[in-house]
This record gives structure tokens, sequence and C-alpha cells, in this order.
């Protein structure tokens, strides 16, 4: 898709592959949590976030060890204190799509570990929203 921008790469590792000697979904879906993980801290402005859904899974195709995936993400959606994206990951040597992911929503929590608003409406590519908290 046009509007994912495509900025995560990865290695297929051995320890990356399933008994079938292919990618091992819990490993690609590690990984798209992390990326979006990231995502959402940076978007939110928050450490603090955490994965409330991910929507229907349907892997298309696979990656073998040696191969090279990346994985992209776009906000689709900015709630009260929530972000959702579409994820997209894609085989770079053989060129088929893996999967994607038409909802991966994550919230932004307080000190307590309670919803936070936040604030933003839109993307930013600027790093005004990475948290400062070290010294």
């Amino acid at each position: 898709m046009s509007d994912i921008e495509f900025t995560t790469r990865k290695w297929v590792r051995p320890e990356d592959l399933n008994a079938n000697g292919t990618l091992f979904g819990g490993s690609l879906l590690k990984w798209i949590d992390e990326q979006a993980t990231i995502y959402a801290i940076i978007q939110l402005g928050n450490r603090r976030v955490v994965t409330a859904a991910i929507s229907e899974i349907n892997f298309v195709s696979s990656a073998i060890q040696g191969d090279l995936i990346e994985m992209g993400l776009v906000a689709i959606k900015f709630g009260t204190t929530s972000i959702t994206m579409r994820a997209e990951v894609r085989n770079m040597v053989t060129k088929k799509n893996i999967l994607t992911v038409d909802r991966v929503v994550f919230v932004s929590l307080d000190e307590k570990g309670t919803p936070k608003p936040h604030g933003y409406k839109e993307v930013s590519t600027d790093r005004d929203r990475i948290p400062k908290e070290h010294s």
C-alpha cells in the first residue's frame, strides 16, 4: 500500500523458524508489536503505552531462513487516549506480501495505569513527541 512506509527490516535467522522451517508466526507478531509500540510511544508522546487490540491476522505467505522482511505501519485513527495503526509485512526476497493487520490499537496510560488523553489528532514526523525522561 502506498500509504505505508516500510521502515523496519529483519533478517530471518534459524531461531525465528517453526518446525516446518518457515518463519514462526509468533516471532513475526513479536516484531510487529515491538515496532508498533515504538511508533505509539513517538506518536502519543508517552512511554507508557499498551497494546489494546490486534485485529484478525491472515498469513498469506511466509519466509525462510536468510530472507529479509520489511514491516510498515501507518496511523489510521487517533482516539482520545489511543492510536490505531495498520501494519503490513512483506518478503523482500520473494516480493510477496506476508500479512496485513488492519488494526493495531495502543492506549496511552498515566502513572497509575489508567488511560490518559494524549491531545493529538495527526501523525508527527518530527521528534518533538519523544518522551524526555532521561537526564
